[in-house]
């Protein structure tokens, strides 16, 4: 009977238990846990600033003046006449321009596809409501193993072809819109 338990111990020993979280199973127990192949996820910190500065200023005259005179005399009649003629035109312009933005957020990305070169393309979105508006955040872009931190993280700055949308619906952005005849006449002008 002792012998019967010890070949079940062991036949159940030998049989492999699937883990629950198998990402990266076949790396090493030493090797950090990083995206590397389709279906893994990465953590995507969006960090973006943009500061665009423009200003321009332009001026121009022109001037024309043409003159010119005429006499004549007959006897006692004299005849003098002069003729003038004369153009300006002033155009002064002045224009400026200046923006400052800032985004931040933090999503989970998913591989949807390896390069030959090893890049990884990646997709995530994110969505959520918050006092009856409907927000979202959609990210697409490539990024290179290299770039992806020791905590599976990677920073906005690093992602090639990045393509961020964030779009928001509900009542505040529906009472920010303009009405339909501003849009008309936007349309129209």
């Amino acid at each position: 009977m002792k012998i019967i338990y010890l070949i079940l111990i062991t036949f159940a020993c030998a049989i492999p238990i699937k883990a629950q979280f198998n990402q990266n199973n076949s790396r090493s127990l030493f090797s950090d846990v990083k995206a590397y192949r389709v279906g893994d996820a990465v953590m995507i910190l969006v960090i973006e600033e943009t500061q665009a500065d423009n200003s321009a200023t332009t001026t121009q005259s022109t001037k024309t003046d043409l003159s010119g005179g005429v006499g004549a005399s007959s006897g006692s009649t004299s005849f003098d006449g002069k003729v003038s003629l004369g153009t300006g035109n002033t155009f002064n312009g002045r224009g400026q321009t200046s923006r400052n933005e800032k985004f931040r957020a933090r999503l989970s990305a998913k591989v949807i596809s390896v390069e030959d070169n090893g890049n990884l393309k990646i997709e995530g979105k994110r969505t959520f409501q918050l006092n009856g508006e409907n927000q979202s955040i959609t990210l697409t872009g490539y990024i290179r193993p290299a770039d992806i931190q020791n905590d599976n993280s990677i920073i906005s700055y690093s992602i090639m072809d990045l393509v961020v949308t964030y779009e928001g619906e509900g009542t505040i952005t529906k009472a920010q819109e303009p009405g339909l005849i501003t849009k008309f006449l936007r349309w129209l002008f």
